[in-house]
């Protein structure tokens, strides 16, 4: 059994991976801003504002790991400057204070597993000659708002090597999950029957399903292995793909596409840059340690996460 910290434990991926833990028998820690409405089972919660140190930093000294999943949600608002500062100090300073809080502390945890994004890397634009060259752990950063907003957090993250702690950064893409996420907004306009491609529907969109994001997560704690930047995809598609994939799960056409000027005036032009441009990633360093994925299809990925079954 394993004292395990997690912060951003009411999203998406920290609710999935809180439940796995809990039923493994480790003993974990929830830092959350607000304990009464955390609503999570078989778990211990702590009230913190991740931005700024507190009580809330003596659990670190106790535990086994930390797993940092805290960040504002990219997509949530559209970004004026102010909404940008808030993406970037829900990630950079609450990293900068969880890992002072380690520098502190005189028993260290052994690890500290943070979440990144494929936004890491450059566009690739969808054409040329190089839209489909492999993305991996070992190509540049690129230079726009989320790629540098990515460079910041990871590096927030991976200074606890500094203090003997192993620091893991998983960029991850889409999440297919049940219920929520990136797929149920996808999904809704299919059930109009009004779903299709995102501008020119050939731009990557790198994927991978919520059970093999929690494994990915859950291996990062306990394998030694795991250590620095991982691409947390289980591969990329076209966007047009991802659509039909959608439509077929749901027995819905995928033929009406959202042109790329509605969606800048629907999001702003900043983020439906990074909707309509993408990248090839490929999980270099997790096929090297021999992760295996539990939903490494497509189709089946959106099937089972739509709770549907893939023909």
């Amino acid at each position: 059994m394993k004292a395990i910290v997690v912060t951003g434990a009411t999203g998406l991926i920290g609710r999935a991976l809180v439940g796995k833990l809990s039923a493994r028998g480790d003993e974990v820690i929830a830092l959350v801003r607000d304990p009464s409405r955390a609503k999570l089972e078989n778990v211990e919660l702590v009230r913190a504002d991740l931005e700024h140190a507190g009580p809330w930093c003596d659990v670190i000294a106790g535990a086994d790991a930390i797993v940092h999943l805290a960040g504002e949600p990219i997509a949530g608002k559209r970004w004026d400057a102010r909404q940008k500062q808030i993406l970037r100090d829900s990630r950079v300073e609450s990293g900068r204070t969880i890992v002072e809080a380690i520098a502190k502390a005189k028993r260290k945890p052994a690890a500290i597993v943070g979440a990144s994004g494929v936004d890491y890397y450059p566009f690739d634009h969808g054409e040329g000659e190089f839209a489909d060259e492999p993305v991996t752990e070992i190509d540049p950063p690129g230079d726009g708002f989320l790629a540098r907003l990515c460079v910041a957090w990871e590096r927030e993250v991976l200074a606890a090597e500094t203090y003997g702690v192993r620091a893991v950064c998983l960029r991850t893409g889409i999440v297919l999950a049940p219920g929520g996420g990136a797929l149920a907004r996808m999904a809704t306009p299919f059930k109009l029957f009004a779903g299709g491609k995102i501008g020119s529907g050939r731009q990557r969109v790198s994927w991978i399903q919520l059970d093999d994001i929690v494994a990915a997560y859950i291996a990062a704690i306990d394998d030694t292995r795991y250590r620095g930047p991982i691409n947390a995809v289980a591969g990329s598609v076209r966007n047009g793909e991802l659509a039909h994939a959608i439509g077929h799960a749901m027995h819905r056409p995928a033929v009406v596409p959202v042109p790329a000027f509605a969606l800048k005036l629907a999001v702003g032009g900043e983020l439906a840059e990074s909707i309509l441009n993408g990248r090839n990633v490929v999980p270099a360093k997790l096929r090297e340690l021999g992760f295996l994925f539990l939903h490494p299809d497509l189709a089946d990925s959106v099937a089972c996460s739509l709770g549907h079954t893939a023909r």
